[in-house]
């Protein structure tokens, strides 16, 4: 477990439990992700029976409770999972990091026992995927700008809105969509939405620039009509729980550009000792070796501002403290991923250029991990507001 001195807040060490765990998810991407992922890109394929496999490696339930069928882990495990995944590939790594983050922990965190159980061990399992129905056309990252409605009629709640870019939304194992929606009188709640409820339409995949194996779609709520026990948690809390459930998401979402970082680093190596110009190997040149040095030196820094922010989480640190530690590791690593591809790139020259190698699909996946889970602008408010100023 990472451990956190209380006297030196934020120094931790990886234990040799999380290491070995690291190995186990390492040889399963290289075996079972690495050999299809450029296929699966290419086709915009979404491998649901690779969720299964991660599931039977228990990946899914890194942080639920055995009572659930999880492993009753900690944060840090889940993000070392992250990492090893989107070192391979970024459409898998998130594929996890939502299953868990969006799909998982809303009704973990908020949800009843009846809920749990219903949902959460065929969610663990693998058996089943769950999305987080937040971003709206109008309503990204002013996410209160919320304008999906909920109203009582009699004992149900009706829901009506629409929701765009939302993971894991419409895979054929997707079982449930965690929506929010507002009341009356201005307040948000979450409303669990099944698959197949009548009136919850779920569009045609989107064509996107990167994450091309992911799941996302648009969602419409048409009349959606749901007993009220698919209320999650209390009601009129939604943008609170939402909020919190964000400061998690950033945190796994440094993982997961840490991995990318890592993978664009590793390659450029490969390619910089191989690869010869005027009879020495380019990685000899400074200009190379000095590009190289600087990303190695970022890939440490976005390494330790990760699972510092896990640590701090897995130790009960005050929220406030968590918050300011997701937003700048999520703001760090996910710019220096995006450096980290531009840099890979230009390493490998003309061949980077080309589908063939897996720099170039890294350099279409990175840019959403600048805008994903709060953008660079809002973990840039988030943390100006931890300092106290009084940011409008």
């Amino acid at each position: 477990m990472g451990r956190v001195d209380p006297e030196r807040t934020g120094r931790f060490e990886l234990s040799a439990e999380h290491e070995n765990f690291r190995d186990s998810v390492r040889a399963f991407a290289e075996r079972e992700v690495a050999p299809h992922v450029a296929q699966w890109d290419r086709e915009h394929h979404f491998p649901h029976q690779l969720v299964a496999k991660m599931g039977d490696l228990g990946l899914f339930g890194l942080v639920v409770p055995e009572k659930y069928g999880g492993a009753g882990g900690d944060f840090t495990s889940l993000c070392v999972a992250i990492e090893e995944l989107g070192r391979v590939d970024q459409s898998i790594g998130i594929t996890l990091s939502a299953g868990v983050g969006l799909g998982i922990n809303p009704i973990l965190t908020f949800g009843d026992d009846a809920q749990k159980e219903r949902w959460l061990p065929d969610l663990v399992a693998g058996r089943a995927l769950a999305g987080f129905g937040l971003t709206e056309p109008g309503a990204g990252s002013d996410a209160g700008g919320t304008r999906t409605r909920a109203r009582r009629e009699g004992p149900d709640w009706v829901v009506d809105g629409t929701k765009q870019f939302i993971t894991n939304s419409g895979t054929p194992i997707t079982s449930v969509v965690s929506v929010t929606a507002r009341h009356e009188d201005g307040s948000i709640s979450t409303f669990l939405v099944p698959s197949g409820t009548p009136g919850f339409q779920v569009g045609p995949a989107y064509d996107k620039l990167g994450w091309r194996i992911s799941d996302t779609h648009p969602l419409t709520l048409d009349g959606v009509r749901l007993p009220a026990e698919n209320l999650l948690g209390v009601q009129g809390r939604g943008f609170h729980q939402f909020l919190a459930i964000l400061d998690d998401g950033r945190i796994a979402i440094s993982a997961l550009a840490l991995g990318l970082a890592r993978a664009c680093l590793e390659q450029s190596l490969r390619y910089a000792g191989e690869r010869e110009t005027f009879g020495r190997p380019i990685g000899s040149r400074q200009a190379v070796a000095f590009s190289l040095a600087d990303l190695a030196t970022a890939i440490e820094a976005a390494r330790l501002l990760t699972y510092r922010a896990a640590a701090l989480k897995d130790e009960g640190a005050p929220p406030k403290v968590v918050k300011q530690a997701a937003a700048m590791a999520k703001l760090f690593s996910s710019e220096a991923a995006v450096d980290a591809t531009r840099v890979a790139t230009q390493v490998f020259g003309g061949y980077g250029f080309m589908e063939e190698y897996p720099v170039a699909r890294f350099y279409r996946d990175a840019k959403i991990l600048e805008i994903g889970e709060g953008t660079s602008e809002v973990q840039r408010l988030v943390i100006s507001r931890g300092l106290g100023l009084p940011v409008e």
